[in-house]
């Protein structure tokens, strides 16, 4: 039972905790581009945008998933993210967030690199290796701080979508979050590129990906909660948003 759900956990998103994956493209200590910004707000930065149409044939499904996650955000993870915010001066959390960010190097950089952004593939090589030595094992965005070298995001659904593969059928991954068929398939590669799958494992690799999970959370400003809010049908406004961004992503 324990290691189920150590399992369950160690990809630990909150339900709108997509935008994780943009970790890259936010400065540290955000989790979302602008995450500050209510569901209300939200709704006007895909106003003007081409809306999707998201194809999501397992509707009454995911919402059962949804409704599970959004269980477990609330009663599980905030609490403890909660908690260790309480405990954890920010700047250390912040200093846990570039680690881990610094380990996923290699998803950027290979990613960048099939996309022929050899640009953003040499300025991921150049941050990992100033972080990695100035900034004292990544701990310190030295790159960006002294260095304005920004992050550059790129993963493997990128990168498919790139070519052209769609994002087939939309899906809410239990304890994963939204998601859909491509970006499932690229998160499991992108897991494979990133260091911390090398430097550690069994327990000890579980353990760390929970603690990155709920660093991450404890930096965020309760965004989950403002779509909770405002938003008529927050699974909607998730499933919307979450395939407008990752599509906007694949443009840019």
């Amino acid at each position: 039972m324990n290691k189920l759900l150590v399992l369950l956990l160690i990809l630990a998103f909150p339900p709108g905790g997509w935008a994780q994956d943009a970790a890259g493209d936010a400065e540290a200590g955000d989790l979302q581009p602008d995450m500050t910004t209510t569901a209300e707000d939200d709704a006007f930065l895909f106003e003007d945008e081409d809306i999707l149409e998201v194809w999501d044939p397992i509707e009454p499904v995911n919402r059962v998933f949804f409704w599970v996650n959004d269980k477990l955000y609330f009663y599980l993870l905030k609490p403890v993210a909660r908690g260790y915010r309480w405990a954890v001066p920010e700047p250390w959390r912040v200093g846990v967030k570039n680690f881990f960010s610094n380990l996923a190097a290699p998803v950027r950089i290979i990613n960048a690199g099939l996309q022929g952004k050899f640009g953003d593939a040499g300025n991921e090589i150049t941050r990992f290796a100033v972080n990695t030595t100035i900034g004292i094992g990544g701990f310190f965005d030295t790159a960006k701080d002294h260095f304005e070298l920004r992050m550059k995001d790129e993963d493997t659904g990128q990168t498919m979508g790139h070519y052209g593969v769609g994002p087939g059928p939309y899906l809410v991954l239990p304890i994963l979050g939204p998601s859909n068929l491509r970006d499932g398939v690229g998160m499991f590669v992108d897991n494979r590129m990133n260091l911390l799958y090398y430097i550690s494992e069994g327990r000890t690799y579980y353990g760390l990906r929970v603690y990155d999970k709920i660093n991450d959370l404890s930096l965020d400003k309760d965004t989950y909660e403002g779509i909770k809010k405002d938003a008529l049908d927050p699974y909607l406004f998730v499933r919307d948003a979450f395939m407008q961004y990752r599509q906007n992503k694949i443009e840019n």
